[in-house]
């Protein structure tokens, strides 16, 4: 019997007529990256090494909508086969239709089922879902579905709604359900003109053309984040109350500067503010900043490695390789994976491009052609503090012998 939560019906159909993303199709590969939809690079964020090259892998896009994360999956990822589902058919269609586009629909298959069906597709090494358990009237037995789904040693990328950030949206959606608002096309007109004529100074109407405007400009758009018949949003306690119980551990946020204390705090409450435990010090992150409107973050299925190749035998051992998401390479200018600057030195370009030609080489014997001893001496020192440098700065990967 096909499994179906209890918002499914609802969901279902506001997707079909707003299918979503509403990001336009096009011919060719998708521009640019996103470095959590790069197994590699998403695996070394979480564990500090990239994953063993020689095991097949298999992704799963849980909740694919018009399949504008699938697209960068199966681009990102040309060795994986890649499976997606969602509820909506109208959605499936606009995703199978980029995929043909772009040039990606040999390598992916495409389903219409809940994800509470993700255990009958098989068991994926990463999973993808994004804006979905918060749409569900029961998230935690979708999250229980997707930690059944993944496999052992698996990463899942997640994305849920905050409560903070979203204060004002779920004023405006309140005030639309009091209404009587329909989520469709001419209830989108009247949200919108809702809006626009509320007082200059109201928060609502301020925070809406501020943050919002540009985001909703689609109707699509608009509605989902307006008129959505079902949303769950989270804080902190919450969020990890729903991960309790369902075996996977959490690997940290993939939007990690949100959550340095140094962003918001300087002087004796930064001090104090460090000596609370990591999730003390991520609730007064959470209390300070109000425009936290998401909480994006990885789970993962035991066992996992942590490596931060301190040992060095275990680096010299290692093999290294461009972290492929990074904008303008081979230049010494750089977009890197959350496309901030990037500016290398010569001694960096010239190391990142021979493990860019070599990656298969473990760094013992490809420090020896740029002219290092990689056995002792100074010249070891500086190298593996350059090699160390580039892996923290995430613009190489690294990867433990494999035997």
């Amino acid at each position: 019997m096909t499994m179906a939560d209890g918002a499914t019906p609802q969901v279902r159909d506001f997707y079909n007529t707003f299918p979503y993303p509403p990001d336009p199709l096009q011919d060719g590969p998708p521009p640019g990256y996103n470095w959590r939809w790069c197994y590699a690079t998403a695996y070394s964020h979480c564990t500090g090494q990239a994953p063993d090259p020689r095991q097949p892998l298999h992704i799963l896009d849980a909740g694919c909508g018009s399949g504008v994360s699938s697209d960068y999956l199966v681009h990102l990822n040309p060795e994986a086969r890649v499976t997606a589902l969602d509820i909506s058919s109208e959605a499936l269609a606009v995703a199978r239709e980029r995929l043909r586009r772009s040039g990606g629909e040999q390598r992916i298959r495409f389903h219409c089922v809940s994800l509470l069906e993700a255990p009958s597709l098989g068991r994926f090494q990463l999973i993808n879902s994004v804006g979905v358990l918060h749409h569900m009237a029961d998230p935690a037995a979708g999250l229980a579905a997707l930690a059944m789904a993944l496999a052992d040693g698996g990463i899942l990328h997640l994305f849920l709604y905050a409560d903070g950030g979203r204060r004002e949206i779920h004023g405006t959606q309140h005030a639309l359900r009091l209404l009587g608002v329909q989520a469709d096309g001419t209830g989108v007109q009247f949200a919108r003109q809702l809006i626009a004529q509320l007082p200059e100074q109201n928060s609502i109407r301020q925070r809406h053309q501020q943050r919002w405007a540009l985001d909703t400009v689609g109707d699509a758009a608009f509605a989902d984040m307006y008129l959505h018949p079902q949303e769950t949003s989270y804080n902190l306690a919450r969020l990890f109350r729903l991960m309790e119980g369902c075996g996977l551990e959490f690997l940290g946020f993939s939007n990690p500067r949100i959550w340095q204390l140094d962003t918001l705090l300087q002087g004796e409450a930064l001090e104090r503010a460090k000596a609370l435990p990591d999730r003390q010090q991520w609730q007064l992150i959470e209390a300070l900043n109000t425009d936290i409107s998401h909480f994006e973050f990885f789970l993962g299925k035991p066992p996992l490695p942590a490596h931060d190749w301190n040992r060095d035998e275990d680096l010299w051992a290692a093999t290294a390789q461009r972290n492929p998401c990074l904008w303008g390479w081979p230049g010494s200018r750089l977009l890197g994976p959350d496309l901030e600057p990037v500016d290398l030195d010569q001694k960096d370009l010239t190391l990142l491009k021979a493990i860019d030609e070599a990656p298969s080489q473990p760094l013992r014997h490809l420090v020896r052609h740029l002219g290092v001893d990689a056995d002792g001496g100074r010249g070891q020192m500086r190298m593996g503090q350059q090699v160390r440098a580039l892996w923290q700065r995430r613009l190489a990967l690294l990867r433990p012998t494999v035997h």
